[in-house]
């Protein structure tokens, strides 16, 4: 049986919506540009999401 993948951009933004934050305000706790949270989200399948070394 195969599982779907889902990509993190999706869990992200479902989490964010939970939670009641902006894409921002997380950016802004885990001391981050607020562009990569923006760009992990709208990425939504359409890339893959590295680790930062």
């Amino acid at each position: 049986m195969l599982q779907e993948t889902v990509h993190p951009g999706k869990v992200l933004k479902g989490e964010l919506e939970e939670f009641g934050i902006t894409p921002a305000e997380l950016a802004r706790q885990i001391a981050v540009p607020p562009n990569r949270v923006s760009q992990i989200i709208a990425a939504d399948g359409q890339s893959a999401v590295a680790p930062a070394v």
